[in-house]
């Protein structure tokens, strides 16, 4: 996890962190903090282990841990938070060691963790525990959430 150590200490993500920080520090709903980031690498983690997947952990960590760091820039310029985070992610995972096959792997999953995806493979496990992440059946904003109920996490699964 040497390198994941290296995404997490990474100047610019330290940086992104404390901007979308400051960005959501009034948002009453599910916010895009380290935490929210760490339960998406754990559950994605669970998953691939569940499902006999051949995913190296720390693709699982770095996809997880970027997957929602250009959530500033989407506040600030309009811009999807998944394009602007491969953006980032890309300079991140180039300073912190990966290859550019894993890089490539990595930033998939990121441009489609919005988007369902069905697949045990990267993309399919970031995008269900992104998901899963979140925990409507204890939230005090879950009535007023714009997620259609069929989305909402009311039960503990994990």
């Amino acid at each position: 996890m040497e390198r994941i150590n290296r995404i997490w200490h990474h100047k610019e993500y330290q940086k992104c962190l404390v901007s979308i920080g400051e960005w959501e520090r009034e948002r009453k709903f599910c916010r895009h903090s380290a935490e929210h980031f760490l339960d998406v690498a754990r559950l994605a983690y669970v998953l691939a282990l569940e499902n006999g997947l051949d995913i190296e952990k720390e693709l699982i960590y770095g996809a997880a841990l970027l997957h929602d760091i250009g959530r500033h820039l989407q506040y600030e310029q309009g811009i999807s938070h998944e394009e602007a985070g491969a953006h980032i992610a890309e300079r991140i995972l180039k300073d912190c060691g990966f290859t550019g096959e894993e890089s490539g792997e990595i930033l998939a999953a990121i441009k489609g963790h919005r988007t369902k995806q069905g697949g045990l493979d990267l993309p399919g496990i970031l995008y269900r525990a992104d998901k899963l992440s979140r925990n409507c059946f204890c939230c005090p904003a879950e009535a007023e959430c714009n997620w259609a109920a069929e989305k909402k996490n009311l039960s503990i699964r994990y």
